[in-house]
């Protein structure tokens, strides 16, 4: 083969590599048979500890459940990564601390949640980090520094 076919052919060949699917895994979510071992109204929150692992998230309040979650990533070549698989499992006890159910969702029971930001104006508009900079030269006060 001559130079410039080899390189054509490893040029085709690098490309398409680089624009192979490539899944990534993010956090545990136990098996189903490790959720069959916990018993709804029996165990505690140091049992389901002890048998399922630590939570991924746990509630925001001190009695809250345990949330396991886990989520497959897929990214093909420069484009933006999309989620293909997203999987939650929500342990919850009850006030006694032993559990009262134990949920399973996918991504298919998700909603898309609009977050709103509340910014506060500080009253600089198009003006760049140099021209404030430069603006506060001439407002140097020796009297400040005594």
């Amino acid at each position: 083969m001559k130079k410039p076919v080899k390189a054509a052919v490893f040029a085709i060949c690098l490309l398409g590599a680089a624009c192979s699917a490539q899944i990534r895994n993010h956090g545990y979510v136990p098996h189903e048979d490790d959720l069959a071992e916990v018993v709804i109204g029996v165990d505690t929150r140091e049992s389901v500890a002890e048998t399922l692992g630590a939570p991924s998230v746990g509630g925001v309040l001190e009695n809250g459940g345990f949330y396991y979650v886990r989520s497959q990533v897929r990214t093909i070549g420069p484009r933006r990564p999309t989620e293909i698989n997203r999987e939650l499992v929500a342990v919850t006890f009850d006030s006694n601390g032993t559990v009262s159910n134990i949920e399973r969702f996918g991504l298919e029971d998700g909603q898309v949640v609009v977050l709103s930001r509340r910014v506060t104006d500080n009253g600089l508009t198009n003006v760049s980090f140099i021209r404030q900079l430069l603006g506060n030269l001439g407002n140097f006060d020796p009297n400040a520094l005594l």
